[in-house]
């Protein structure tokens, strides 16, 4: 109310350029730049270990995280936060013994043994040596997906797309 009476606008004409611009204003700033994590705390958290893995392994870091934070729902997934499994790995566990809860998930000792396990999943298959260092991220999700990480690969890969995109880790 104080902007329209400063610059003495009608209701329809404030109403018009507030609808235009405040979307301008309030967002331009604040969206990450290609390949820089957001201020979302999973990524700032796992970015640097995803970039670590990226280099060991040869998979891009938004592969790795992208997956995770879909996987995991930002690290609040039960199974994350039992068993520090961010990818959804199937394997033994101590649920049983320690919460009496029964999971097929695997157990892993901290989180970056979870997302290290995660790596060396994708690098055992068929398809890696011929993925190894490229970047196109697309690629890698519909290939991992396709090889039996997912039971609907397109719509996988739509959804954890659709999350590096809100994060600025891919381009729009």
């Amino acid at each position: 109310m104080i902007f329209r009476r400063l610059f003495n606008l009608k209701p329809r004409t404030f109403i018009l350029l507030s609808v235009c611009f405040l979307p301008l204003l309030c967002f331009s700033q604040n969206t990450p730049s290609q390949n820089t994590p957001s201020q979302n705390p999973y990524i700032t958290k796992y970015w640097p270990l995803a970039q670590t893995l990226q280099s060991q392994y040869g998979i891009p870091a938004e592969v790795i995280i992208g997956i995770g934070i879909y996987e995991s729902y930002y690290g609040k997934s039960k199974v994350c936060r039992l068993l520090n499994n961010h990818h959804g790995l199937v394997g033994k566990n101590q649920l049983m013994k320690t919460h009496g809860v029964k999971s097929r998930y695997q157990q892993f000792e901290s989180d970056s043994a979870g997302y290290a396990a995660f790596c060396n999943l994708v690098a055992r298959k068929n398809y890696y040596k011929s993925m190894k260092g490229t970047t196109d991220i697309d690629n890698w999700l519909i290939t991992i997906g396709r090889n039996g990480y997912c039971q609907n690969p397109t719509i996988w890969k739509k959804h954890i797309m659709q999350v590096l995109k809100k994060h600025g880790l891919v381009n729009s």
